[in-house]
């Protein structure tokens, strides 16, 4: 985590834009005393997502949506 006076912050604004955008989280000071936290809304994923990679680790039983014994009264 970075700091970094919010003087200095005007002046280097789209450079810590883009480090937070990379990962990096920056506090901006003021008089010595931290008052901002410049963080990314999102992170760019670092690897492409390949569908299909839970096939078989999930498994549904066929009674999955029945109603539970205890609530067959308010049916």
């Amino acid at each position: 985590m970075q700091a970094i006076d919010i003087n200095q912050a005007v002046q280097h604004l789209p450079e810590l834009v883009e480090q937070t955008i990379s990962g990096d989280d920056i506090v901006i000071t003021k008089e010595g005393h931290p008052v901002v936290k410049l963080v990314a809304i999102c992170v760019k994923p670092t690897h492409q997502r390949k569908f299909g990679t839970a096939k078989g680790l999930i498994k549904i039983s066929d009674d999955f949506d029945a109603t539970l014994n205890d609530f067959k009264e308010y049916m």
